[in-house]
Protein backbone atom coordinates (compact mmCIF):
# COMPACT_ATOMS: atom_id res chain seq x y z
CA UNK A 1 0.00 0.00 0.00
CA UNK A 2 1.13 3.48 -0.73
CA UNK A 3 1.31 6.15 1.89
CA UNK A 4 0.69 9.01 -0.53
CA UNK A 5 -2.70 9.81 -1.91
CA UNK A 6 -3.12 11.89 -5.01
CA UNK A 7 -5.45 14.82 -4.46
CA UNK A 8 -7.27 15.18 -7.73
CA UNK A 9 -9.11 18.40 -8.39
CA UNK A 10 -11.84 18.27 -10.88
CA UNK A 11 -12.32 22.08 -11.14
CA UNK A 12 -10.29 24.74 -12.92
CA UNK A 13 -7.48 26.58 -11.13
CA UNK A 14 -8.27 30.02 -9.67
CA UNK A 15 -7.32 33.15 -11.57
CA UNK A 16 -4.54 35.11 -9.92
CA UNK A 17 -5.56 38.67 -9.07
CA UNK A 18 -2.09 39.80 -7.98
CA UNK A 19 -1.60 41.99 -11.08
CA UNK A 20 -5.09 43.53 -10.98
CA UNK A 21 -4.06 46.70 -9.04
CA UNK A 22 -1.27 47.33 -11.57
CA UNK A 23 -3.71 47.13 -14.46
CA UNK A 24 -6.20 49.43 -12.73
CA UNK A 25 -3.55 52.07 -12.06
CA UNK A 26 -2.23 51.87 -15.62
CA UNK A 27 -5.75 52.54 -16.92
CA UNK A 28 -6.21 55.36 -14.41
CA UNK A 29 -2.98 57.08 -15.49
CA UNK A 30 -3.84 56.61 -19.15
CA UNK A 31 -7.22 58.29 -18.81
CA UNK A 32 -5.79 61.06 -16.63
CA UNK A 33 -3.26 61.97 -19.32
CA UNK A 34 -5.58 61.63 -22.32
CA UNK A 35 -8.75 63.26 -20.99
CA UNK A 36 -9.31 66.91 -21.86
CA UNK A 37 -11.50 68.89 -19.51
CA UNK A 38 -14.17 71.15 -20.94
CA UNK A 39 -12.87 74.70 -20.99
CA UNK A 40 -15.87 76.97 -21.11
CA UNK A 41 -19.41 76.94 -19.78
CA UNK A 42 -21.60 78.19 -22.59
CA UNK A 43 -23.80 81.09 -21.43
CA UNK A 44 -25.08 82.16 -24.85
CA UNK A 45 -27.26 80.44 -27.41
CA UNK A 46 -24.94 79.01 -30.00
CA UNK A 47 -26.60 77.32 -32.94
CA UNK A 48 -23.82 77.39 -35.49
CA UNK A 49 -24.50 77.78 -39.22
CA UNK A 50 -23.63 75.11 -41.76
CA UNK A 51 -20.99 75.36 -44.48
CA UNK A 52 -20.03 73.12 -47.37
CA UNK A 53 -16.25 73.73 -47.22
CA UNK A 54 -14.73 73.36 -43.76
CA UNK A 55 -11.25 72.83 -42.36
CA UNK A 56 -10.29 71.64 -38.86
CA UNK A 57 -7.95 73.66 -36.68
CA UNK A 58 -4.92 71.53 -35.90
CA UNK A 59 -3.43 73.10 -32.81
CA UNK A 60 -5.95 74.02 -30.13
CA UNK A 61 -3.36 75.70 -27.89
CA UNK A 62 -3.15 78.57 -30.41
CA UNK A 63 -6.89 79.32 -30.43
CA UNK A 64 -8.87 81.93 -28.50
CA UNK A 65 -12.59 81.22 -28.68
CA UNK A 66 -15.18 84.00 -28.67
CA UNK A 67 -18.88 83.13 -28.44
CA UNK A 68 -21.54 85.55 -29.70
CA UNK A 69 -25.26 85.01 -29.22
CA UNK A 70 -28.29 85.72 -27.07
CA UNK A 71 -27.90 84.86 -23.36
CA UNK A 72 -29.36 81.53 -22.21
CA UNK A 73 -32.58 81.53 -20.17
CA UNK A 74 -30.96 81.74 -16.67
CA UNK A 75 -28.91 84.78 -17.73
CA UNK A 76 -31.65 86.49 -19.73
CA UNK A 77 -33.17 88.16 -16.65
CA UNK A 78 -29.88 89.82 -15.71
CA UNK A 79 -28.34 90.59 -19.12
CA UNK A 80 -31.41 90.98 -21.32
CA UNK A 81 -32.13 89.30 -24.62
CA UNK A 82 -29.73 91.26 -26.84
CA UNK A 83 -26.78 89.28 -28.28
CA UNK A 84 -23.72 89.27 -26.02
CA UNK A 85 -20.03 88.47 -26.36
CA UNK A 86 -18.64 85.68 -24.18
CA UNK A 87 -14.94 85.03 -23.67
CA UNK A 88 -14.08 82.15 -21.34
CA UNK A 89 -16.88 82.02 -18.75
CA UNK A 90 -17.78 85.70 -18.63
CA UNK A 91 -19.69 88.22 -20.68
CA UNK A 92 -17.64 91.05 -22.15
CA UNK A 93 -18.95 94.40 -23.29
CA UNK A 94 -17.86 95.80 -26.62
CA UNK A 95 -15.93 98.54 -24.80
CA UNK A 96 -13.84 96.00 -22.82
CA UNK A 97 -13.60 93.52 -25.68
CA UNK A 98 -10.19 94.57 -27.02
CA UNK A 99 -8.49 94.61 -23.62
CA UNK A 100 -9.90 91.18 -22.75
CA UNK A 101 -8.64 89.67 -26.00
CA UNK A 102 -5.21 91.24 -25.44
CA UNK A 103 -5.15 89.70 -21.94
CA UNK A 104 -5.97 86.29 -23.43
CA UNK A 105 -3.20 86.71 -26.02
CA UNK A 106 -0.70 87.69 -23.30
CA UNK A 107 -1.61 84.57 -21.29
CA UNK A 108 -0.21 82.44 -24.12
CA UNK A 109 3.52 81.76 -24.31
CA UNK A 110 5.55 84.33 -26.20
CA UNK A 111 6.54 82.13 -29.12
CA UNK A 112 2.86 81.22 -29.78
CA UNK A 113 1.55 84.81 -29.90
CA UNK A 114 2.24 85.41 -33.62
CA UNK A 115 0.35 82.22 -34.49
CA UNK A 116 -2.80 82.80 -32.43
CA UNK A 117 -6.12 82.36 -34.22
CA UNK A 118 -9.33 83.89 -32.93
CA UNK A 119 -12.20 81.45 -33.39
CA UNK A 120 -15.62 83.08 -33.61
CA UNK A 121 -18.53 80.83 -32.66
CA UNK A 122 -21.49 82.95 -33.69
CA UNK A 123 -25.13 82.00 -33.36
CA UNK A 124 -26.72 81.98 -36.79
CA UNK A 125 -29.49 84.37 -35.65
CA UNK A 126 -27.02 87.06 -34.52
CA UNK A 127 -27.04 90.30 -36.51
CA UNK A 128 -23.97 91.21 -38.53
CA UNK A 129 -23.69 94.58 -36.81
CA UNK A 130 -22.24 93.07 -33.64
CA UNK A 131 -20.05 90.70 -35.65
CA UNK A 132 -18.68 93.66 -37.65
CA UNK A 133 -17.90 95.52 -34.41
CA UNK A 134 -16.05 92.48 -33.07
CA UNK A 135 -14.08 92.11 -36.31
CA UNK A 136 -13.21 95.82 -36.25
CA UNK A 137 -11.98 95.50 -32.67
CA UNK A 138 -9.80 92.55 -33.66
CA UNK A 139 -8.36 94.62 -36.54
CA UNK A 140 -7.51 97.46 -34.14
CA UNK A 141 -5.48 95.16 -31.88
CA UNK A 142 -3.85 93.57 -34.94
CA UNK A 143 -5.34 90.12 -34.40
CA UNK A 144 -5.96 89.28 -38.05
CA UNK A 145 -6.21 85.47 -38.04
CA UNK A 146 -9.93 84.80 -37.69
CA UNK A 147 -11.75 81.50 -37.94
CA UNK A 148 -15.53 81.12 -38.21
CA UNK A 149 -16.65 77.88 -36.59
CA UNK A 150 -19.40 76.04 -38.46
CA UNK A 151 -20.87 72.60 -38.96
CA UNK A 152 -20.49 70.63 -42.17
CA UNK A 153 -23.67 70.66 -44.20
CA UNK A 154 -25.64 72.44 -46.86
CA UNK A 155 -25.08 76.19 -46.59
CA UNK A 156 -28.45 76.92 -48.18
CA UNK A 157 -30.17 75.36 -45.13
CA UNK A 158 -29.04 78.41 -43.13
CA UNK A 159 -31.68 80.52 -44.89
CA UNK A 160 -34.55 78.59 -43.33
Amino acid sequence: MSKFKLNKRTGKPEVSTASLPDIVFMLLFFFMTVTVMKDDTLKVTNELPKASEIKNLDKKDRVITIYIGEPEKPFEDVFGSEPKIQIDDKFVSLANFKSTVLEKINEKSEFLRPFITVSLKIDKKTSMGLVSDVKQGLREINSLKINYTTYKGDAFRNLE
